[in-house]
């Protein structure tokens, strides 16, 4: 009987509850909690998974309840009325996406657990293995139109030591580490023998790591570039109402107050640019008045091929934009449809249908180029990096996030710090209703304007020029380390004559 005992496992239904309860966990640690050390126990929780009965649905419901709990925000997409989604199909539609996204996040963790099982996780050559696997999947999926955030930016915003190893390896690195502690808590939990031997390994990692992190983040000098004073203009105009007429006059008055507290400013603290969020300014708009600095304003052009949203660039004197940046990630079904060429249907964004512009994420202009991250293209930090390594002495993130809840502007914030510590670049984020925030190279959130609230705001930052070694080698060294762990483990395997696991 006490032997029975030993060996019995646990039903279906209580590991997969298990799963599922790890996951929703593991969504719960993400920003803006931000508490790596949950995150770890839920990891724990998802390798254990590889050797249960179902590691295929276990998978599956830990990814689905970890993306369905972190992305909860888009059931605040309801309703869609005000885009001429009749009301009965608006709840339903938000519900169907927000499922589509937690169903892939399942098939994809899924996968992930079915590839474990079969490569034997237990060793560390194996673990590296899938470890590095899911961070460079989650920069792959960052260039696609359905990732949002991933593990990468879970020690944000309270373990900024912990993100810190971003400018030394990129968000996938951090993903990568976060698989890699949670595996040690697993291996100690069912390899009693080896037990402390491995909490004194993990101990040991995390503080090597945090050292790490802290060194990269203190070797960030303020620089000696030129030094740019911006305006922020924060309009906090409801989307929902954002294309009826009062609501037109109103943006339009408040760019204009703007223009001139920037053009009354003594020239000592004169702003040399106006930022303004993503889509401000309608189709062929110009501005209320000729501009005395230059215009950096999100907003819609008409181009060749269609309709697309750009950040604009108005030089001083000019009422009409000289330049731009077209927005490269569309959101779906917002601003992009997919097979939109075969059904004729615009989408449900209330400009239409959009194009996409091209994937270079770097904005020349005279005063010196700069990155640019339109909406949620600022979970893509492979295309910052190479918008630095190209040039960009600072980045912006332009934005709307309205009608969405304080959760999706916590996670912006979050995902802006890692940008800003990858790229050793100050960023500035200019939001409709927010968050219009500051952050320094060492990713320090040193300046904000309150959410929700109409408001304006002068800032200071210092061009740079350095580079990251994220910005130098992007996520080549993440390849290269892979590439060695499955030399070393199928080396191992082979050894033993064993080349099917």
């Amino acid at each position: 009987m006490e032997a029975m005992g030993k060996n019995r496992r646990p039903g279906p239904l209580p590991a997969l509850a298990l799963a599922a309860a790890a996951g929703l966990l593991a969504g719960l640690a993400l920003p803006p909690l931000g508490l790596p050390p949950l995150l770890w126990l839920a990891l724990a929780l998802l390798w254990a998974q590889a050797g249960s009965p179902h590691p295929w649905r276990g998978g599956a419901l830990w990814g689905a309840a970890a993306v369905l709990v972190s992305h909860r925000w888009l059931l605040w997409l309801h309703p869609l009325d005000w885009i001429g989604v009749p009301g009965p199909l608006s709840l339903p539609i938000c519900l169907a996406l927000w499922l589509l996204i937690g169903g892939l996040a399942g098939l994809l963790v899924a996968a992930w657990v079915s590839l474990a099982r079969r490569l034997d996780p237990a060793l560390p050559a194996t673990a590296l293995l899938l470890a590095l696997l899911w961070g460079l999947a989650e920069v792959v999926l960052a260039r696609g139109p359905l990732f949002w955030i991933g593990l990468g930016v879970a020690p944000l915003p309270l373990d900024r030591s912990l993100a810190g190893l971003a400018a030394l390896g990129g968000a996938g690195a951090l993903a990568a580490l976060q698989l890699l502690l949670g595996w040690g808590l697993w291996r100690a939990w069912v390899d009693p023998p080896a037990r402390r031997r491995l909490l004194l390994g993990l101990a040991l990692l995390v503080l090597v790591t945090h050292l790490a992190g802290a060194a990269a983040l203190a070797a960030v000098r303020p620089g000696s570039g030129r030094l740019e004073r911006l305006m922020v203009l924060q309009p906090a105009i409801p989307t929902r109402h954002k294309f009826e007429a009062a609501q037109q006059r109103q943006l339009l008055g408040r760019l204009l107050d703007a223009q001139r507290q920037a053009a009354a400013a003594p020239a000592a603290t004169a702003a040399a640019s106006l930022l303004l969020p993503e889509g401000a300014l309608a189709l062929g708009q110009p501005l209320p008045e000729a501009p005395e600095l230059e215009v950096l304003s999100g907003g819609f052009r008409q181009a060749d091929t269609g309709t697309r949203s750009s950040l604009l660039r108005f030089a001083p004197g000019d009422r009409d934009p000289v330049g731009w940046l077209d927005k490269h990630r569309l959101v779906p079904l917002g601003e992009w449809v997919p097979l939109a060429g075969l059904a004729r249907w615009s989408g449900l964004s209330a400009v239409g249908g959009l194009e996409p512009g091209p994937s270079s994420r770097l904005l020349a202009r005279p005063a010196g180029a700069i990155g640019v991250a339109i909406c949620y293209e600022l979970s893509d930090g492979a295309s910052l990096a190479a918008a630095s390594r190209a040039g960009a002495l600072w980045l912006l993130a332009s934005a709307n996030l309205d009608p969405y809840p304080p959760l999706l502007q916590h996670q912006f914030s979050a995902l802006a710090q890692l940008r800003a510590i990858e790229t050793g670049r100050w960023l500035v984020s200019a939001a409709n209703t927010g968050p219009s925030l500051v952050i320094d190279p060492a990713g320090r959130r040193v300046a904000s304007l309150p959410a929700g609230r109409s408001a304006v705001a002068s800032v200071e930052l210092r061009q740079r020029s350095t580079l990251t070694p994220y910005d130098r080698w992007g996520d080549l060294p993440l390849v290269v380390l892979a590439v060695g762990a499955a030399l070393a483990r199928w080396r191992r395997r082979g050894a033993k004559g064993d080349w099917n696991r």
